[in-house]
């Protein structure tokens, strides 16, 4: 499961892929509420700073 920004979605979905050998699905963090769960801030991926905006899982 990956938080990222609008930039590191293919990234993500490619690492997903490369672990899992199936296809992620992907959601909107702006769109979708978890009763929970709080998602991160920031992007999951390196050292960006960038707000998460999608949720591979």
């Amino acid at each position: 499961m990956y938080c990222v920004c609008k930039e590191h979605v293919e990234l993500a979905i490619d690492k997903f892929v490369d672990e899992y050998e199936d296809a992620p699905d992907i959601v909107d963090l702006d769109k979708t509420e978890f009763a929970d769960w709080e998602p991160p801030k920031r992007c999951d991926l390196g050292d960006c700073q960038e707000i998460a905006t999608f949720l591979v899982v």
